[in-house]
């Protein structure tokens, strides 16, 4: 019964993600709601799992915040079943970074299909408030999608892995119709309410054009601060994002960089070694055998 609470929830969402996750999700929860079963490897499969493994860590004098999984305002339920990161818990993370001494660059660790639109813009918002402090670069290992590039165009700067993508700007919502299912299965829902439109839009009922109508209105409406907030992050007209950067695609991490999305094609080591950081620590020193060193040393004999 709780994945159909969860259902509800997310089609009261606007949501800021690409289609084919969201699509998962779904499927997931229609499944738990019908009571089929899986394994956590199933689950895994099926969704891409959870990546409890994603903490802030040091590098260095480098703070390492991962963007991960499915991202929303508040993460609880959904964590279970996508992994994901909350918006109020990354902000904390992030303002903890800025106001720790021994941080002297933030790297937003990107790997995310994107998420809500609910806490997306003010997440954004904050951290290209904060530039002009402590280098912020969003490294970008190696997608980030719809609500994952709103948040890391925010950055000082935009680096992906060579295999990486960037993109999916857009936003839409999910109404499902149930009335159908539930017929079929002996059941036949009603609605006592008070107020025009306090069950507008329920999924036992067709949507109808007034309907759709407000909920076109509320997609338009976020996307529209989805287009502006990337154009005052990467510094370009309003009408490059809207009539570019994939125009709701992704884009290769190349062409990301071509298209002004992104500043440089790189690796997160590539990133850390530039801060005097590394994932692997100290690289080792080569040895050198002793007829190199004859051969050197005959070189510097010679007139």
């Amino acid at each position: 019964m709780r994945y159909a609470h969860v259902m509800a929830a997310v089609a009261g969402e606007l949501w800021a993600i690409e289609q084919a996750k969201l699509q998962a999700m779904l499927d997931f929860l229609r499944g738990q709601a019908a009571g089929v079963k899986l394994s956590a490897e199933e689950i895994e499969a099926k969704i891409s799992g959870a990546q409890a493994s994603a903490v802030a860590r040091r590098e260095g004098a480098v703070a390492i915040l991962p963007l991960r999984g499915v991202i929303a305002n508040r993460m609880n339920l959904m964590s279970d079943i996508s992994g994901g990161t909350s918006n109020e818990g990354f902000g904390r993370m992030f303002q903890s970074a800025l106001r720790d001494d021994g941080v002297k660059a933030i790297v937003l660790d990107v790997d995310s299909p994107g998420g809500a639109v609910s806490g997306t813009d003010e997440l954004g918002a904050m951290i290209h408030a904060a530039r002009g402090g402590k280098p912020i670069v969003a490294q970008v290992n190696a997608t980030a999608a719809s609500a994952a590039y709103w948040i890391a165009s925010a950055a000082d700067e935009v680096v992906v892995t060579p295999s990486g993508a960037v993109g999916s700007i857009g936003v839409f919502a999910v109404h499902d119709h149930v009335g159908g299912a539930l017929e079929k299965a002996g059941v036949q829902r009603t609605l006592v309410s008070a107020g025009r439109l306090k069950v507008d839009g329920n999924p036992f009922e067709p949507l109808g054009d007034e309907s759709r109508g407000r909920i076109q209105a509320r997609v338009d409406a976020s996307y529209d601060r989805f287009v502006k907030a990337v154009a005052r992050n990467r510094d370009v007209p309003v009408a490059s994002v809207r009539d570019g950067f994939g125009e709701g695609d992704m884009v290769d991490a190349a062409a990301a960089v071509s298209q002004g999305m992104a500043d440089r094609v790189g690796t997160l080591e590539g990133t850390l070694n530039r801060f005097g950081a590394s994932l692997y620590g100290a690289p080792p020193q080569p040895t050198r055998r002793a007829s190199a060193l004859r051969r050197e040393r005959r070189a510097l004999d010679l007139p």
